[in-house]
Order: structure tokens, then sequence, then C-alpha cells
């Protein structure tokens, strides 16, 4: 068996091993399509195959960290969450902020005494350092509209129907 394949059988499989990942809410059923919306304004939501990631993934926690039942395995958290449990829910948005500089989530932090998770970022970094990065290595797409189709408001914030400046046009 190819070694992607086995990937993917133990995707789809691991929370059935031992009752203890469905147990801690691991999702059975993969989704082979996802669509990655929920910063949509400038452009369109990205369609991410999900299937066709599984299958070049070589794990699962890659890209989902703790939340597949593999536990946490980031140097920088195993001092403070080597015990943890694993979370519920494999979405990027339920741990990273989608507004991680809005004045609430500012005010949010500036409570928080110690300063824990000041360095997660927020959900387009999140994504976008894990995607462009894996891309980069896997010879992906890494272009903006590669995997980003604009949107109407972004045609018209980028000006998308504008002709260029006839003195731009020949300006030396």
């Amino acid at each position: 068996m190819k070694l992607k394949q086995t990937i993917r059988i133990f995707c789809l499989l691991l929370p059935l091993l031992g009752g203890v990942a469905a147990a801690k809410g691991v999702a059975a059923d993969i989704p082979d399509q996802i669509i990655l919306g929920n910063m949509a304004d400038l452009y369109t939501g990205v369609a991410f195959d999900h299937t066709l990631h599984t299958e070049l993934g070589e794990d699962c926690a890659v890209c989902h960290h703790h939340t597949t039942g593999t536990g946490t395995s980031g140097e920088r958290c195993t001092s403070c969450h080597a015990d943890s449990q694993p979370s519920a829910s494999v979405a990027c948005a339920d741990c990273h902020m989608v507004a991680p500089f809005s004045a609430e989530q500012i005010n949010r932090d500036a409570l928080d005494r110690y300063q824990y998770h000041v360095d997660k970022p927020g959900l387009k970094a999140a994504y976008h350092w894990s995607c462009v990065g894996c891309h980069e290595v896997m010879d992906g797409p890494t272009g903006c509209q590669d995997c980003h189709a604009r949107s109407a408001a972004g045609d018209a914030f980028y000006h998308a129907d504008a002709q260029p400046s006839p003195r731009r046009a020949g300006a030396h």
C-alpha cells in the first residue's frame, strides 16, 4: 500500500482508535472539500480540497496541531500543555482569531496578567504560514489569486476595471 493511502486511512480511522479520540469529539466524518470563507470580503472563500491534502500530507496533526488525538507537540506549547487533552474541534477558527488586532481583542489581551498565547497567530496568519510554507516546499500554488478569487468588493477596492493613466503608461 502506498504511503499516501496509508496516511489517508490513518486519518480516517484515527477517531476509532481505542474510542479515545472519538470520545474527545474528533469527527469520524472527514469532509472532501471545505470552503474557508470566514474572512472572505475582498476575495471569495477558498475552496480547500481536503481529500487532496490528506492524500499529500504526512500526518493530520501537521495542520490540525493537537486536535486530532496526537497531543500537543509544539516546543513552546509542551511546557504547559504536555498533558492537555485533544481539542473537541479541528476548525482553525475555533482557536485562531479572525480579528486579533481588534480593539476588543487588544483590551482582552491587556487583562491577561500572564500574557499566555500572545504569540498565537491570528486566523489569516495561521492559514498563510501553514499553507504557503507547505505549498513552497511541495510546489503548490503560492500566488494570491491561485487560491483566492477576488470578489466584486475586491475588484472595486483594487480598481480592477481602471485603465492605466496615459502619463503613467509612457512615463520613464
